[in-house]
């Protein structure tokens, strides 16, 4: 799939800088991290079961307040958000509070309200292609229509900016693929700003057009995935014949992994267009390896 481009002359949808947070008498989860994302983006944000995607994301919509640093969404401070801007974002969590009670219209049209951008068509068209009963008890919902269902309700408004944290639990493959077309399209269509977690990496590979990687409490990388894959190589040698080629390709060492024997594994990231000469052994990388090496 081929990356879109759109100019980036405008302010970032939002921005992170020097965010640390962590929970009552537990270490940082958040540890001075900076992160960036601009209009017409899809950020797939991968990371190790508890490496603090969840937290990261509710740090950026303002549901959880850091320690220090500070978050602005469409420069803004996110804990002062006015209404016109909070109707420009669309979030769904991992678990949805959806008002059991009501049916699917009932919570739709109590939501509309809320927001002047509501596109009716789009939740008509989204209800009868996922098939759910719009006059049907939501306690009655399977867990995928209920995931469907949230999803429709983040997206009903067209919002410039879309969080979601691992939004595609719950589906089958091909109700994924149906959701993550949608996502794509609200970007290609709107130039929105789409980030979603995900543990699922072939979802990523249909759709995330670029790959945040977190560990440490902090944002390792984030890039293109088409670049990555074309750029980052691993190398194997001594510690000098290492740090030799590495400053002969002008590459970015991104981890070290020490081998017997004085040697190490160094999975780097070379310059745009630069060829690894032929007398030098470099593997290519998948997404899994990366993955693997950077959470």
């Amino acid at each position: 799939m081929t990356t879109p481009h759109f100019p980036h002359t405008e302010s970032p949808s939002a921005e992170l800088k020097g965010v640390s947070l962590s929970y009552p008498k537990g270490p940082l989860v958040l540890n001075g991290l900076d992160w960036q994302l601009l209009p017409g983006q899809v950020v797939g944000l991968l990371g190790r079961n508890g490496a603090g995607k969840t937290t990261l994301l509710e740090a950026l919509l303002g549901l959880r307040e850091p320690q220090a640093g500070t978050v602005k969404m469409f420069g803004q401070d996110v804990l002062q958000l006015n209404d016109a801007t909070r109707a420009r974002i669309g979030y769904v969590p991992q678990q949805s509070e959806l008002f059991e009670g009501f049916t699917p219209a009932q919570l739709l049209a109590y939501f509309r309200s809320f927001y002047p951008r509501w596109n009716e068509a789009k939740v008509e068209g989204l209800l009868s292609r996922w098939d759910i009963a719009r006059d049907k008890p939501i306690r009655n919902l399977s867990g995928g229509q209920k995931q469907r269902l949230s999803i429709i309700r983040a997206l009903a408004h067209e919002p410039d900016l879309l969080v979601l944290d691992e939004p595609v639990a719950s589906l089958d493959p091909a109700g994924r693929r149906d959701f993550l077309r949608e996502l794509v399209g609200e970007v290609l269509d709107r130039g929105a700003t789409v980030v979603f977690s995900t543990h699922i990496l072939s979802d990523l590979e249909r759709v995330a057009f670029n790959l945040a990687f977190m560990s440490g409490g902090r944002i390792a990388l984030q890039a293109p995935l088409d670049e990555l894959l074309e750029q980052v190589r691993a190398f194997t040698g001594t510690v000098t014949e290492m740090a030799t080629l590495m400053s002969r390709l002008g590459a970015q060492a991104l981890k070290r992994t020490p081998l017997e024997a004085g040697r190490e594994r160094v999975l780097a990231r070379l310059p745009a267009a630069t060829t690894v000469p032929v007398d030098v052994a470099a593997d290519r990388v998948n997404l899994d390896d990366l993955f693997a090496e950077l959470t």
